[in-house]
């Protein structure tokens, strides 16, 4: 049963074009993680991409929060069959797709395998089909987190400029690049203090990658701190939405520009599936040990 459910999500999704998935990950929390990732998936709906957000901080879901919505379902409902996941999912502004996280102690990646079966047939079942899927992962660098890194196609590191931010971005760079296989990251510099800052930011933790890993950063965009920033989050809105023109927003629909004419390196053959399948049903030990 478990391997007819697959074959059959395999087959639908090699009749459409594949998925573009972003994960966006941090060193640490704090530095405006899912504030970044809501504000991509809004304003890649403002470019008329289908778009769907995966709140995957299962220990501090709050993209729902932070959109001003109210969430009667998530996944972990789709995976004891009380809701199916077009109920699971809410509506945001753009007309982009939200699935909210579950919280407490469930975790997608620690699922039996006929649960996992579950979520990629009901992502495989997911009508229209999402172009783009932004994935919200939890701060840090759990092992968890680092499978949603290497299953999507490209990763997205928010950095600021605090010294604890700068130094646990570096930490998770080299360890999913020496333990999970991973390459390319892209880097947003947020909360920035001036138009050099997020520059200067960027160079500092590229000299020190380029030194001592064998990775290929590219600085994908800054966004600085001004007060369309925080007066958006206190409105529960996205600055995109709410105040386009800010530099903040402005900033915002810039870095979803350069994201949305990224080339998918992997190629993928399928749809938003074959990143679950990759999440999922891939190999949990992380390759050797960090130098």
């Amino acid at each position: 049963m478990h391997s007819d459910t697959q074959a059959d999500s395999l087959r639908k999704s090699l009749q459409r074009k594949p998925s573009k998935v972003i994960a966006v990950c941090s060193g640490k929390g704090g530095v405006g993680k899912t504030n970044i990732a809501s504000n991509i998936a809004v304003a890649l709906g403002a470019l008329g991409r289908d778009v769907c957000l995966l709140d995957a901080d299962v220990s501090l879901a709050n993209v729902d929060v932070l959109l001003g919505l109210q969430p009667r379902f998530n996944l972990s409902h789709v995976v004891s069959g009380e809701a199916d996941l077009a109920t699971t999912v809410l509506h945001g502004p753009n007309n982009i797709r939200i699935v909210p996280a579950s919280s407490g102690n469930f975790c997608m990646t620690d699922l039996p395998a006929a649960s996992q079966a579950a979520i990629i047939q009901a992502f495989s079942d997911l009508n229209p089909h999402p172009a783009v899927l932004v994935v919200d992962t939890a701060a840090g660098i759990s092992s968890s987190v680092a499978r949603f890194v290497q299953a999507a196609q490209h990763a997205l590191v928010v950095v600021q400029d605090e010294p604890a931010s700068l130094t646990d971005a570096y930490a998770l760079i080299k360890v999913f690049s020496q333990n999970y296989g991973v390459s390319r990251f892209n880097i947003v510099t947020n909360r920035s203090a001036g138009a050099t800052a997020g520059r200067a930011l960027f160079n500092k933790l590229s000299k020190v990658a380029d030194q001592f890993l064998d990775v290929v950063m590219s600085h994908i965009g800054d966004v600085p701190n001004d007060r369309y920033l925080v007066k958006a989050v206190q409105q529960q809105r996205a600055v995109v939405d709410a105040y386009p023109l800010s530099d903040s927003g402005t900033a915002l629909l810039k870095i979803a520009k350069a994201i949305d004419q990224m080339a998918d390196r992997r190629k993928p053959s399928g749809g938003i599936e074959f990143f679950f399948e990759r999440l999922l049903l891939a190999e949990p030990t992380p390759r050797g040990k960090v130098a």
